[in-house]
């Protein structure tokens, strides 16, 4: 029997999406170009949207195991479902704002933008309904969190053009990609402090980690276009140092979140803890023992990698609030 049915046309495939990925094989044709759109064929960017909100989460509740109960187990699964269609939403948005340079770039001129799978009004209704659903879904939370989640639009809206007037836009894709850390806790707590903000910057110096390794795929076309990158400003001799430092940096904030939070109350929950953040740095370093930055497959499998090293955080968090 003949697989046609199942396997998509090339022309219409997404370049950088994994070739058996589910939305290519499965989703109804009518649907491929705004999932594409959404990034749902590569999950990874929704993983790394939706970690640090478990971490926040499991932190939370281990620092105020009395303030735990059934809603958070709502609040796991809302933020699920929130990272997912305000993932969508923002790589929407980032479509359609870098749309002209996705032409020009060989990883990205197949996204359905670019490639004319669906006009510029088409994605903006698209990104409206995902926003309406994200809406939704924050609206259940507490009314501190319910702002917090608001606040991060003005992070997504300027993300996009930050490739344009710095060179560290990956510390723009932090503070927003993180912010869900912030929105967890306030879920959870109703208040925050100064280990929530600390978590969050851990994971911000996280993203520049794994953001950095991202983007030495495209520092070629970018210097073409004049798209600027942490790659492009550290370059390949100086990216080990700087990757270093960040995984440092996300290691020493992570654990300060812990203590924070934790010192005073029991010694096995911020053992396991600390255990965790261990493991995740140790994750870090391996990525770095196999780190190229001149050969892009191997920048892509360890970028991907990092979901992997945020679950393990958010296991031993979430193993801290049960012990």
């Amino acid at each position: 029997m003949s697989d046609r049915a199942e396997t998509p046309e090339p022309a219409a495939q997404v370049a950088d999406a994994p070739a058996d990925n589910w939305v290519d094989r499965y989703a109804p044709p009518a649907t491929r170009p705004y999932l594409r759109l959404s990034r749902a064929d590569r999950p990874i960017g929704t993983w790394l949207l939706l970690i640090p909100c478990w971490w926040g989460l499991a932190l939370a509740i281990t620092a105020n195991p009395d303030g735990a109960g059934w809603f958070d187990l709502w609040i796991a699964v809302g933020c699920a479902l929130g990272a997912f269609v305000m993932r969508g939403a923002g790589c929407t948005w980032n479509d359609i704002t870098d749309r002209k340079f996705d032409a020009q770039v060989a990883r990205t001129k197949s996204r359905p933008l670019p490639s004319g799978q669906v006009t510029v009004t088409q994605a903006l209704v698209w990104m409206g309904v995902q926003c309406l659903i994200g809406a939704l879904i924050l609206l259940t939370f507490t009314p501190l969190a319910i702002g917090l989640g608001v606040g991060s639009l003005v992070l997504v809206a300027i993300y996009p053009f930050a490739k344009r007037f710095t060179w560290w836009p990956q510390a723009f894709l932090g503070l927003a990609f993180n912010w869900g850390v912030l929105v967890a806790w306030a879920a959870h707590d109703g208040t925050l402090g100064l280990s929530p903000v600390l978590l969050w910057l851990a994971g911000i110096a996280w993203t520049l980690f794994y953001d950095t390794i991202y983007a030495h795929q495209d520092k070629e076309d970018d210097a073409l276009i004049g798209v600027k990158s942490t790659a492009r400003l550290f370059g390949d001799e100086e990216s080990p140092q700087w990757l270093r430092r960040f995984l440092i940096a996300a290691v020493l904030l992570a654990g300060g979140a812990v203590i924070v939070a934790l010192i005073g109350g029991l010694a096995l929950p911020m053992v396991v803890a600390l255990a965790g953040v261990w493991a995740f740095g140790w994750h870090l370093h391996w990525q770095m023992g196999r780190l190229d930055t001149t050969d892009t497959g191997i920048c892509l499998r360890l970028f991907r990698s990092n979901r992997d090293a945020g679950l393990i955080l958010a296991l031993f968090l979430a193993g801290a609030a049960l012990v």
